[in-house]
């Protein structure tokens, strides 16, 4: 069992998420060689939690716990176990490093001496900051972490490196994820004790940047935005024919899903990118925050920050409703009154491209549905079967090159797809993918097999991932 799920099954208990008896069934059902992302999206399909910021603090806490010399307290059922080191990553980090970095985290190559910090003014502190993201850029990583109680480290092709081998003092946590804010955005994240924005950067890249408290203090957050969004071929997708298909549609509802890091954020981008470039229409998004910058081609973009523009995502929809939007792209999907417009919106002469917190097409349309009263049932499920034009489930699996590569379940709502989701008989949706590879379907265990017939994941991978004992039956146990 993967040391991050004995973290995280334990910290959902310290949080109260669950008990102890439940954490247990759960990590003991996850399949061979699950993560704590794993173990945060079975919690997430049974319903055990919809709190995704909370998720996020744990998955990244248990992680960061794994990667370190922590020992793991034993739940009843799960026995005690030391965390890895971390890995090194792939990049100018990993090249300088040629062994394992030892716990606790050793110096590797493009350490930063943060023992600076407490004698740096604001404006120095500032630039301090600003060269660290600069840093971490031509490093190639996707990701800062700068947390209280913990060393700087850099996620980099899924690898954890450390820029440290000590740990931020809560003072020195709290004033380097605050010194690029404005004082009025300081006292909202003292105040909520969340704050999610992004960074504009010289050169125009941007970084998102989430700060949570914790409880050693300030935790910072920075998502490298990647300089230029790809296209869907470029990302690994497969049958782009499909995906220009749907986009070439102008009403109906498209959503983008799959686990918490999976790339949702960039394919939704990709999506407007291909709008933007091959149609001519107004095209409104609703984001948390903007990510990537979308210059005016064909289409009129308009992009709004929920918290920043508008106060939600249900507040955004129904405004854009009165603003004459061909198309409507909303980040996340994740209450019963976005849901309940987007579709409406969907049937009204708009394509409304959404993203959802789930693995494969049929968790997606069940979780689209049941957020519903029983007394709607009948009729959202018509909704959808008539407006759904299609869902693309992703998931990012450690690839043989050190990086990464994209499954990717697609589900087209032909006359099946579309009867089965007004019957309420989901459960035949894996069949209808399995069919439906003239129409460009193909399910997520099928998506996982080409990527190891194509040589790019091992057969350990491979296996671990496929979950229909038919399919996995195809891989060799030993690469």
């Amino acid at each position: 069992m993967q040391k991050e799920v004995l973290w995280i099954a334990t910290l959902c208990v310290q949080e109260n998420v669950l008990d102890a008896k439940r954490a247990v069934a759960i990590a003991q059902g996850l399949p061979p060689g699950a993560d704590a992302l794993g173990f945060g999206q079975a919690l997430l399909d049974q319903d055990i939690t919809t709190d995704l910021d909370l998720l996020n603090r744990l998955v990244e806490e248990s992680q960061t716990l794994a990667a370190s010399d922590a020992e793991a307290p034993a739940l009843p059922g799960l026995p005690a176990t030391k965390a890895a080191t971390p890995s090194p990553a792939a990049s100018e980090i990993a090249n300088a490093a040629k062994a394992a970095p030892a716990s606790p985290p050793q110096p590797v190559s493009n350490q930063v001496d943060f023992s600076v910090v407490p004698t740096l003014g604001e404006v120095d502190l500032k630039a301090f900051m600003l060269g660290l993201l600069g840093t971490v850029q031509r490093l190639g990583a996707s990701d800062l972490h700068l947390s209280a109680g913990a060393p700087p480290y850099v996620r980099n092709m899924r690898a954890l490196s450390f820029l440290s081998s000590q740990p931020l003092s809560a003072a020195d946590s709290q004033r380097l994820n605050t010194c690029l804010l404005a004082l009025p955005e300081v006292e909202i994240f003292n105040k909520k004790r969340d704050y999610d924005y992004a960074l504009a950067m010289e050169g125009g890249r941007r970084i998102r940047v989430n700060l949570m408290e914790h409880k050693e203090g300030a935790k910072g957050t920075y998502r490298i935005v990647p300089e230029k969004v790809r296209t869907p071929a470029d990302l690994g997708f497969k049958n782009t024919a499909v995906i220009e298909k749907l986009l070439s549609y102008h009403n109906g509802l498209i959503l983008v899903t799959g686990p918490v890091g999976a790339g949702k954020t960039t394919t939704l981008n990709s999506l407007i990118d291909q709008l933007n470039r091959t149609r001519d229409d107004h095209v409104i998004t609703v984001e948390d925050p903007i990510e990537f910058l979308h210059q005016s081609q064909g289409c009129n973009v308009t992009q709004r920050q929920a918290g920043r523009h508008t106060n939600t995502f249900a507040t955004a929809l129904k405004a854009a409703l009165r603003e004459d939007p061909d198309v409507i792209v909303i980040g996340e999907l994740r209450d019963l009154e976005t849901i309940e417009m987007a579709i409406s919106a969907s049937e009204t002469g708009h394509l409304v491209i959404g993203t959802m917190h789930t693995s494969d097409a049929t968790s997606t349309l069940n979780r689209l549905l049941d957020v519903f009263p029983p007394g709607q049932q009948s009729q959202i499920r018509a909704m959808v079967a008539q407006s759904l034009r299609g869902i693309l489930c992703q998931r990012l699996l450690p690839a043989k090159n050190g990086g990464v590569a994209l499954a990717a379940e697609i589900l087209v709502n032909t006359l099946a797809v579309s009867s089965m989701v007004r019957d309420g008989k989901t459960q035949g949706i894996p069949s209808a993918l399995d069919t439906g590879k003239r129409e460009g379907m193909i399910s997520m265990d099928n998506s996982i097999l080409d990527l190891w017939k194509e040589g790019k994941i091992t057969n350990e991978v491979a296996r671990v991932n496929i979950l229909n004992k038919a399919v996995r039956a195809a891989v060799p146990t030993t690469d």
